[in-house]
């Protein structure tokens, strides 16, 4: 041994490998059973537990772009809102002339989630008593960026498009008047807003 020598002693092995020895209190292994017909069919009558696609019976990540759906659907109501009627004349809505932003339903460890981003800008046209004579003025809403849960902050720009030879008093006031379809415009969203979570 001395020089640095070999020993001709095996040493044993650091490393164990267990393996399982059968013993009477060992529980049994498991056998493997074939489902009957009857099995198989009631396991695909059972309605899934998961929510989103068949696929993810886990439930991890899983995203559907609602963007078309809630584009339509936000058109859809805001014409739907008609005409106000204000002390010296009306105006209605003409059209959505942008509603740009994404909509989306998302599914997260089994829950569901959704969310929305928009911006909008609403054509009006109305009619007013301005000095004494009846005018018609178009214009639009601009409403900001909003998201989902936000529609208590929500904000609207007017714009008027032919205001020019107008005073300053009387243009305020129809601008005034027509900041009035704030809460109409609200309540539709809120009511898309009810619609997107049942989705």
């Amino acid at each position: 041994m001395e020089g640095g020598g070999v020993s001709s002693e095996k040493q044993a092995s650091s490393y164990t490998y267990w393996v399982r020895a059968a013993t009477v209190e060992a529980a049994p292994l498991p056998v493997p059973k074939k489902l009957s017909p009857e099995d198989v069919s009631n396991l695909s009558s059972q309605p899934a537990a998961t929510l989103g696609s068949v696929w993810n019976k886990a439930g991890t990540w899983e995203e559907k772009n609602l963007n078309k759906w809630a584009t339509d659907r936000i058109k859809e109501m805001l014409i739907s809102v008609g005409s106000l009627e204000f002390s010296n004349g009306k105006a209605e809505i003409t059209e959505v002339s942008r509603c740009t932003g994404d909509a989306f339903l998302v599914t997260v460890r089994n829950k569901k989630r959704v969310g929305y981003t928009y911006e909008l800008k609403i054509e009006v046209k109305g009619e007013w008593l301005v000095g004494g004579d009846k005018r018609q003025f178009r214009g639009h809403l601009d409403i900001p960026e909003f998201s989902y849960g936000e529609l208590d902050d929500l904000q609207v720009m007017v714009k008027l498009n032919d205001d020019k030879d107008l005073q300053h008093e009387d243009k305020h006031s129809i601008c005034q008047d027509l900041k009035l379809f704030l809460q109409p415009v609200r309540e539709k969203l809120q009511q898309f807003e009810q619609e997107l979570n049942d989705r």
